[in-house]
């Protein structure tokens, strides 16, 4: 693989390796607390706060990953009797909106963040400014936004039918189960 494919592909996949390795070192994390609570009848001061923070980051960056997917939860049932031009055109106003809740909660978040959070404020057992926890929400609504309308552009001019996961497996589970019989 060339390093430009390479540096591509860790781009369109950074939100699911971060996530990754937060829900890894959380778990660990957690892990280690309840065996020094058992065992050792210790506990580290910063270990839950920092698994805590940890969770939020790895939620709100599974919710970019559920973006990118197209496997955020939609009531659909609706379109099934509608022509599919009419389904396209709603599910891309429905994105739209989403969108634009998307980049108003980035400006929100952003000025909370960089204007209006305090420098003292710091968290209770680490000791770090809270804007380190607090800036997942700018980041993670910006790459939701991003791969919203990446989606849309696949699907809308590109013609890509794009499948949740879910439900791609559910339909590999029919194909096996009319093939037993």
């Amino acid at each position: 693989m060339s390093l430009k494919k390479f540096i591509l592909n860790l781009l369109g996949n950074i939100e699911e390796y971060l996530a990754e390795a937060l829900l890894a070192c959380f778990v660990v994390l957690l892990f280690v607390q309840i065996l020094l609570r058992q065992f050792f009848q210790y506990s580290l001061p910063w270990g839950e706060e920092l698994a805590t923070y940890m969770f939020v980051w790895f939620a709100y960056l599974g919710a970019t990953v559920a973006a990118k997917m197209s496997a955020h939860n939609r009531v659909t049932f609706q379109f099934n009797f509608t022509p599919p031009i009419v389904r396209k055109v709603c599910m891309a106003l429905a994105d739209l909106l989403w969108v634009c809740f998307n980049l108003y909660f980035v400006y929100l978040s952003y000025d909370f963040v960089f204007n209006r959070m305090n420098l003292f404020w710091k968290s209770q057992t680490l000791g770090l400014p809270m804007k380190y926890f607090y800036v997942i929400l700018p980041i993670a609504f910006t790459l939701m936004s991003i791969r919203i309308l990446w989606n849309n552009y696949l699907t809308l001019v590109k013609g890509v039918n794009l499948v949740d996961p879910e439900t791609e497996e559910i339909e590999k589970l029919k194909h096996s189960a009319t093939a037993q019989q």
